[in-house]
């Protein structure tokens, strides 16, 4: 059983980091490593990225403070401390066990202010379906915007095209959807008088309570203000960024968000820290707009290297301030 514990902790971690290292391969493995050593060695200010970082950290403190407010819905008593330092903390769990980390968040808040698990776990779906939303909406806004920005960066990409027509294209995956669906409804209607069965009605109950906690929000003005804080403080975290190098310097602001955008798509896929992705859709994007493919690469590396060991400080700080500041006096 342990044996079987250990192999699948290791397939989670394993596997995804293989994947974002072989992207990663296949992205710089016929790049120029003397030109990027270059821009690495003097070609950035790292007093600006330094910089930038504090936004980065705002940013997550926010998103503990606006948790708190669906928390605060579920009318069930929290330390505000705990719901930011489960937030940071959350950042760091992923970097070792991408997607797990939200599971970490609401396990460590239930454990220290005795919340039922699964109602945060509803405040959490909803905090992601939140982050989710604001992605697609900036998304369609650049899409309506700089359209000519997305038929060049398939035209230079075309597998990514070839890959979403696919996906979509095969009659399996709504198939497999429906007869999902199918089978769900009838456990939870047919099955119902099982323990088990009645165990996943009460959590699922639970999660839905959780889920209506952005309906139940007093105050849905202050939730809308830091969800706009939230992004606002991603978007300098890595536009400021921008001005370490002489090539993204002059680029601008519309340049600026696009990149962003295409970055957040790059973290949605479970892999450790967007490893991989996230240098993909960079690289892409910047070259998109003129500027070399080995300079679009040393940014990637400088900029994700740097903002991944500052994800990991902020948060291993927040996994210890957990229990200390949680001690019974």
């Amino acid at each position: 059983m342990d044996f079987k514990h250990l192999l699948k902790t290791l397939f989670k971690i394993v596997l995804p980091l293989v994947f974002g290292g072989l992207l990663l391969w296949y992205l710089y493995r016929e790049m120029d490593f003397s030109e990027i050593w270059l821009v690495i060695k003097k070609g950035v200010r790292y007093d600006i990225i330094l910089f930038s970082l504090l936004f980065g950290l705002f940013a997550n403190i926010i998103r503990g403070i606006r948790w708190g407010l669906l928390i605060d819905s579920l009318r069930e008593r929290y330390k505000l401390s705990n719901a930011i330092y489960a937030v940071l903390g959350n950042y760091a769990v992923n970097l070792v066990l991408p997607r797990v980390g939200e599971i970490w968040r609401c396990g460590v808040v239930t454990k220290y202010d005795k919340i039922p698990f699964s109602k945060l776990f509803g405040t959490l779906l909803i905090d992601r379906v939140c982050d989710t939303l604001m992605v697609g909406f900036i998304t369609l806004m650049i899409f309506i915007f700089n359209i000519g920005f997305f038929k060049s960066f398939f035209a230079k990409n075309p597998a990514l095209m070839e890959g979403f027509q696919s996906m979509f294209n095969s009659i399996w995956i709504y198939v497999a959807a429906i007869v999902l669906i199918l089978i769900i409804w009838f456990v939870l209607t047919f099955m119902k008088r099982f323990t088990l069965v009645q165990k996943a009605r009460t959590m699922l109950g639970n999660v839905w309570s959780g889920v209506k906690s952005l309906w139940l929000l007093e105050h849905k003005v202050r939730f809308l203000l830091y969800t706009l804080l939230i992004w606002t403080g991603y978007f300098f975290y890595f536009y400021i960024t921008f001005y370490a190098f002489d090539f993204t310097r002059d680029l601008g602001v519309v340049v600026g968000l696009i990149a962003f955008t295409m970055s957040s798509i790059g973290v949605a896929i479970p892999v450790q820290g967007g490893i991989g992705p996230w240098h993909f859709m960079v690289i892409a994007t910047l070259v998109c707009f003129g500027v070399n493919e080995n300079d679009a690469a040393a940014f990637a590396l400088v900029v994700h290297t740097v903002q991944t060991i500052w994800t990991g400080i902020c948060g291993l700080f927040g996994i210890v301030a957990l229990p200390l500041t949680n001690k019974e006096s």
